[in-house]
């Protein structure tokens, strides 16, 4: 890499408040990658989304204030392009020197980045010196041209050091895992995640459903669910799921008690067996009984992947479960099992938690690691040169 242009494709798609960002964990996860190619002289182009900018510049998703975050956790400059191509961009490009590191504008200011385009796709190829690098796994599941359409203009597309930990434990586990392999699903629906249950029902060895997408099996098991949130579309799939589950002995763990409120911001609470829910009342967490019931699941556990909260837990007094099982994964981490968490609220849990640092892997990819876990091929993974060639 040494002397070359080297086009990174990172993922800062990061929160952004009053023009500084909010939460820099995306960024930090990348920095072996670019730490590792500005000290081998290479000359780092990196290019990013944020935000849904609907194709054209918007001054609220600029990625100015990550230019500046990311000078700091550097400790090294950070140059600037207002567009992510066009002359600006590759002027700045040829002015790079060895381990210096340019940070372009948005991508997503332009529709063609989202489009795939081809032109738009060259473009940026020709801020490289055919070298590109893909460590956005987050984005890994987007077949846009700054994650596929640039790779057929390079001589070299390669994974990063993010993307190579995210493939190998994602890749581990749905391949040859250590059992028992344990899942735990939450998560306010069944539809986004049937084809991530169907496929993990053939690989794990148990799986643990909690968070809102609980009722829609309560409701396919006939029980009473007051007001709690079912998808009354997805409750036949959900009888289905549970009849596939008992052909083939797998077992398919619901809650037994969670805890009940008249509404998200209700005071008043209650703890009941999951059968009967009144019906002026909701599910919002799950109960004692039920953290009990998943810990010792979790505590027999090898392998455990981790995606969406089991209760509604941005609000503190539903936050309970899910920040129990949290800890519950970390213990059972430090005991020897290998624990995968993903999906911004779950994510987001073990941090609160304050166990992130016991955590095995941290996925930043919650769309690709669900596609992943779903048995899917990525397109930003697909369309990397084969090693060896």
């Amino acid at each position: 890499m040494k002397g070359k242009r080297v086009f990174i494709r990172v993922d800062f798609n990061v929160p952004l408040e009053n023009g500084n960002v909010a939460d820099d964990t995306r960024i930090r996860a990348t920095l072996g990658t670019l730490t590792l190619a500005m000290q081998s002289g290479a000359r780092v182009v990196a290019a990013s989304h944020l935000g849904r900018p609907k194709g054209k510049p918007d001054a609220k998703y600029g990625l100015a204030p990550v230019a500046a975050r990311l000078k700091e956790l550097l400790g090294k400059p950070v140059i600037f392009s207002s567009d992510c191509i066009g002359q600006e961009a590759e002027s700045r490009s040829r002015a790079l020197k060895d381990g210096d590191l340019l940070l372009l504008e948005n991508l997503r200011f332009h529709a063609e980045e989202e489009k795939n385009d081809e032109q738009f796709s060259l473009q940026l190829a020709k801020l490289c010196d055919g070298l590109f690098v893909n460590d956005a796994f987050g984005a890994a599941h987007r077949a846009h041209a700054s994650v596929v359409g640039i790779t057929k203009f390079v001589k070299r597309a390669a994974a990063g050091l993010l993307m190579e930990r995210e493939l190998s434990y994602l890749g581990k586990a749905i391949t040859n895992p250590e059992r028992p392999f344990l899942a735990i699903l939450g998560g306010a629906k069944v539809s986004d995640k049937i084809e991530v249950i169907e496929n993990l029902m053939k690989i794990a060895n148990a799986m643990l459903i909690g968070g809102a997408m609980a009722y829609t099996f309560f409701r396919a098991k006939k029980f009473t669910t007051g007001k709690s949130l079912v998808e009354e579309d997805k409750v036949e799939l959900a009888l289905t799921l549970l009849g596939e589950a008992r052909e083939r002995g797998f077992r398919i763990i619901l809650p037994v008690d969670h805890v009940l409120a008249r509404s998200p911001e209700g005071s008043e609470t209650q703890i009941s067996n999951v059968e009967g829910t009144p019906a002026d009342w909701m599910g919002l967490d799950i109960g004692p009984r039920t953290i009990e019931l998943f810990g010792r699941e979790i505590a027999a556990a090898k392998t455990i992947v981790w995606n969406g909260p089991l209760g509604m837990f941005e609000k503190p007094a539903f936050a309970n479960g899910t920040l129990s099982i949290a800890r519950a994964l970390a213990d059972a981490t430090q005991r020897g099992a290998t624990s995968i968490v993903g999906g911004g609220d779950s994510v987001a849990a073990v941090e609160q938690a304050g166990v992130a640092e016991k955590i095995s892997h941290i996925s930043t990819g919650g769309g690709a690691s669900l596609e992943f876990l779903a048995g899917e091929k990525l397109p930003g993974v697909e369309a990397l040169t084969p090693s060896g060639t």
